[in-house]
């Protein structure tokens, strides 16, 4: 609903584009009831319940088309944004923390456009407008792109020049990036690159094969290249103490818990000094902690909104890293061995009725987009690991991981998001490598039948074809090209009992 939304408000009803405008119009009829503003509004307001942090811009964007009134915008209050970051999480804003840049140029374009009859509240935001404009400026990339995402920087530039602000500085930025970063065919990705994430995981797929497939020269490179990737100093965005890492290696990035543990274990698996890298790392990932145990993506405590909440994917990435570390981290593993436990105590808590639904990724095959086999797979892998086993329910945890993924394989041996979903290779690779990690009698014959329909997909090259498994901010899907061969190799790594 929100791409077709976002595209039908660009195009004019009339002339070369009118048959584009009445398909998508008769698309949205059947999901929203229609597309008048009485009925398009509330459906996509329904689509994002309480989180704002996009159904609100979808609809400036709808506004600013003339497809909706601004009576429809609902009014984000960006004169918060004036008050300091730590109070931020306190005050509950209705949109995540990743967000400001979206909070600050929207609310003011919805001010602007029409503004509150409360003389105070309108007081009170005339007051905040430069303020909140200064702080917008000062947190936007050296490149213009606000976490190297074209939509939240789009929203961003639309907003304030659509609401007489065209000349500032902000949009001048915007405008470039979104220039700069246009592909040939015409279009836009949805994030710049994902180079961090995706050499992560690479370097991890390999795992005993590392010092086997790449020289010392090439292992260094890679390691040196990620040392330069570390945060080393407060991110502006937001408020980070250093010693994350970004999914990219561009100033858009902004550290969180997914890419931090994956970097970690990448520089251990590539070996060579990296003990003060891993030491700050370490002690970042343990500061973002929740109270419940798991793992926020980028701040502590923001607990209002879904993708601001603890996510069991990543703590088990977190569980990984830590053991990783632990022992070469002596002064910090104390520390290390509480944060543990409680995770494993917060992934015993979080299940569902088919395993662990991650944060980052879905299947927009399933009624609720849940992608049980991914968040699945990601949490075994912690359970499998010996510490994990010997805390107390540590076994059981294992066999919960266990009996969800072979329940969730399909009758040709591969796997999808869901139980008799369609299957894609991403998530049986993810699944067999998982299972592999038990290799018990009960799974030996699962990773068998998976295996094989692997290498029939690598032997067809249907192993390269990749499943918009990627779930991104805004409830948009995307693809990765590398993440069917990433998998897959790791996969293959595991059952050749390499790893």
């Amino acid at each position: 609903m929100s791409t077709t939304t976002l595209c039908w408000a660009v195009f004019e009803a009339n002339g070369e584009y009118r048959g584009v405008v009445e398909r998508a119009e008769a698309w949205l009829a059947k999901r929203a009831g229609g597309v008048s503003p009485e009925q398009l509004a509330p459906a996509i307001i329904r689509r994002y319940g309480k989180d704002r942090t996009f159904s609100v811009p979808i609809l400036t964007h709808c506004a600013l088309a003339g497809k909706v009134g601004w009576d429809r915008v609902l009014q984000l209050p960006f004169e918060l944004a004036a008050f300091p970051q730590s109070w931020f999480a306190a005050m509950r804003l209705p949109v995540v923390s990743y967000a400001l840049p979206a909070l600050i140029a929207i609310g003011q374009a919805r001010h602007a456009h029409r503004p509150t009859w409360n003389p105070l509240a309108r007081l009170f935001r005339a007051a905040a407008r430069n303020k909140t404009l200064s702080a917008l400026q000062n947190i936007q990339p050296s490149n213009g792109g606000f976490l190297e995402a074209t939509p939240l920087t789009s929203f961003v530039t639309m907003s304030l020049a659509g609401s007489g602000m065209a000349e500032h500085a902000v949009v001048g930025k915007g405008v470039e990036f979104l220039k700069g970063s246009v592909r040939k065919d015409g279009s836009w990705p949805i994030d710049t690159n994902l180079a961090t994430w995706v050499t992560t995981l690479a370097v991890n797929s390999l795992g005993g094969s590392v010092d086997d497939l790449l020289s010392e020269k090439e292992r260094e490179q890679i390691r040196d290249w990620l040392l330069g990737q570390q945060y080393r100093n407060v991110h502006p965005y937001t408020n980070a103490a250093p010693g994350g890492w970004a999914w990219t290696d561009l100033p858009g990035g902004v550290p969180d818990a997914d890419d931090t543990p994956g970097a970690l274990l990448a520089l251990k698996n590539l070996g060579g000094d990296c003990t003060d890298a891993a030491r700050m790392s370490v002690g970042w990932l343990l500061d973002l902690q929740n109270r419940d145990g798991g793992m926020p993506t980028f701040c502590r405590g923001w607990t209002n909104l879904p993708f601001d909440r603890s996510s069991p994917d990543l703590t088990a990435h977190a569980m990984r890293a830590w053991q990783a570390w632990r022992g070469e981290l002596p002064d910090l593993r104390p520390r290390m061995d509480a944060a543990y436990s409680k995770a494993a105590r917060y992934l015993a808590n979080c299940d569902g009725e088919h395993g662990w639904v991650p944060l980052w990724f879905g299947n927009q095959h399933a009624g609720d987009e849940a992608n049980w086999t991914y968040g699945t797979a990601r949490v075994a892998e912690a359970l499998n690991e010996q510490a994990q086993l010997e805390l107390p329910g540590g076994a059981m945890r294992q066999r919960a991981a266990r009996n969800c993924l072979l329940g969730l394989q399909g009758k040709d041996g591969g796997w999808g998001g869901f139980k008799n979903g369609p299957v894609s290779v991403e998530e049986t690779a993810l699944a067999v490598g998982a299972l592999k990690g038990v290799d018990d009698g009960e799974s030996r014959k699962s990773i068998e039948e998976g295996t094989e329909w692997l290498v029939c997909r690598v032997e067809s090259g249907e192993w390269l074809e990749a499943a918009p498994i990627g779930f991104y901010f805004a409830k948009l899907w995307y693809f990765e090209k590398l993440y069917p061969m990433i998998f897959t190799v790791g996969a293959m790594e595991r059952v050749a009992g390499k790893e």
